[in-house]
């Protein structure tokens, strides 16, 4: 109960990205390109998951392998639903209690594209509870794909100064704000059996 209770006075300090900072980030996810922005525990790297081209862009900025599928975040249950057609009414609950929330939740999406679930038939999914994340999803109007700051097999950026030694010229823009002040990232599960995949 601690551990909530200074998450949620870390995240209740962190200032909105200012509305010309979402614009400019809006702005390059249209244009196909890959951002960096604050979440929780490290910088996070995203693009618009029905953008073919823009996904490959990012799993080549990161040298990630497509095979591993990636995380799809959003700023509420709404943006996030369709996702959830797949779990029975129990399952979904279950998952929808934990959001806003460090839980990642791995749900079966057979119909989602190869390039966001890669070898897998399902998807990776979450509801943020930091502000900035949560304001960029509204301004960009749904989900993002959301992956940690850093080349495969290197720590996850925590700064800015990491951010341009890992990906140099490589992002189309990077929305300041602060992280969330969790040690570390969020927690993964599958929806259908419950098993922890990547504990906290």
């Amino acid at each position: 109960m601690n551990g909530a209770v200074v998450h949620c006075a870390a995240m209740s300090s962190i200032v909105l990205p200012s509305p010309l900072h979402l614009r400019c980030a809006v702005q390059a996810l249209h244009a196909g390109q890959v951002i960096a922005y604050p979440t929780e525990a490290v910088w996070g790297l995203g693009c618009n998951p029905f953008d073919e081209a823009a996904v490959r862009r990012l799993l080549a900025l990161k040298q990630r392998s497509e095979a591993k599928g990636l995380i799809i975040i959003a700023a509420d249950t709404r943006q996030i639903l369709p996702w959830l057609a797949g779990l029975t009414d129990s399952q979904r609950d279950t998952v929808l209690s934990t959001w806003p929330g460090p839980f990642t939740w791995v749900v079966p999406a057979p119909a989602a594209p190869e390039w966001l679930r890669g070898k897998h038939p399902s998807l990776a999914v979450r509801v943020s509870a930091h502000p900035g994340v949560q304001a960029l999803c509204r301004a960009w109007g749904g989900p993002l794909v959301s992956t940690s700051a850093n080349l495969s097999g290197k720590s996850p950026a925590r700064n800015t100064l990491e951010l341009r030694r890992q990906f140099g010229d490589g992002l189309g823009y990077i929305l300041p704000g602060r992280l969330g002040g969790d040690p570390k990232p969020s927690e993964i599960r599958d929806a259908v059996s419950g098993v922890v995949l990547r504990a906290r």
